[in-house]
């Protein structure tokens, strides 16, 4: 059996101690946000934070993750609150969606450990692949959650999950609701 934490909780897997952690994620916990997109490494889709550090889930074992912090999409903030899921949603990053939750992990951990990071350094955090093509929008993306970050910016993005129509309505200007409906 391997012992760890998962967002905040411990769990202990009953599986093959070389079991991609990523397998572990998906199929044993449910924790579906993180996605598989190559299975080498590669692509990024599959980023997660272990003990601090934007890791690849498809290329670490779970073996590797004994008594270690790993924390997936759905625990880097369950409302969606977290700097840089507000800042996804204010510039409109995602299309597609498919690299989104590994993009927004990658850029959680290189904004913990650098909250103004330079082009250069966010080209160098930022490896993941993103099919669309998003790439201008994740650097103005993280430049602003860094500046939330630092608390020199706010964020009046979307209302969290859960929120009911016709709050999200008054809001979020955009959302509301013509007269008469």
């Amino acid at each position: 059996m391997t012992r760890f934490s998962v967002n905040d909780r411990p769990v202990e897997y009953r599986m093959e101690p070389e079991t991609p952690l990523l397998w572990a994620l998906r199929d044993a916990s449910n924790l579906t946000g993180t996605k598989y997109g190559c299975g080498t490494g590669e692509c990024g889709a599959c980023t997660v934070d272990i003990d601090g550090e934007a890791i690849r889930s498809c290329m670490v074992t779970i073996a590797e993750c004994e008594g270690r912090f790993v924390t997936t999409i759905e625990g880097l903030a369950r409302d969606r609150s977290h700097a840089v899921q507000q800042a996804w949603v204010a510039e409109q990053v995602p299309q597609c969606g498919f690299c989104q939750s590994g993009m927004i992990m990658a850029a959680a951990a290189l904004l913990r450990s650098n909250s103004n990071p330079s082009d250069a350094e966010i080209d160098a955090a930022m490896t993941n692949i993103c099919r669309c093509g998003t790439y201008p929008r994740i650097r103005t993306a993280i430049r602003l959650a860094g500046r939330v970050i630092r608390g020199e910016e706010r964020i009046a993005a979307a209302p969290p999950p859960g929120i009911r129509p016709e709050d999200a309505a008054r809001a979020v200007p955009a959302l509301r609701f013509p007269p008469g409906s």
